[in-house]
């Protein structure tokens, strides 16, 4: 049987079957991208490998080392998610106004594929 699994950085491989194809580190499902979003909030090496235990320190290097050398692409990947967050939320902030700042529990039918945030209602 034949993989189509690559290797493509040390600990980084890319599988169009794992998370749509993007790098990954090496026989997990954690994204380059993943790290990269700690890496842009200020966590260090050390702190982002806390946040994923299952990864060691190299794989976290790894990683950053990936991102750096491929910047622009990873970059862009990020950006292309951005705007679609931004977009859900635009939807639902319209959904909840049109409401009266309470969304029905049942949405209509025609409602239906407006996403509820995780985090939805807001704690007060």
């Amino acid at each position: 049987m034949a993989t189509t699994t690559s290797i493509v950085y040390s600990h980084i491989t890319k599988d169009p079957r794992v998370r749509g194809g993007k790098a990954c580190i090496e026989g997990t499902r954690v994204a380059v991208e993943d790290i990269v979003f700690y890496f842009h909030r200020g966590y260090p090496a050390e702190r982002i490998q806390e946040e994923f235990p299952q990864l060691n320190l190299a794989q976290v290097y790894a990683a950053l080392s990936y991102y750096h050398d491929r910047k622009d692409e990873i970059d862009a990947s990020i950006k292309s998610k951005e705007g679609t967050t931004e977009r859900l939320e635009r939807q639902w902030q319209e959904y909840v106004d049109r409401h009266g700042g309470h969304p029905p529990e049942e949405p209509a039918p025609e409602d239906r594929h407006i996403a509820r945030p995780v985090d939805w209602p807001p704690k007060a």
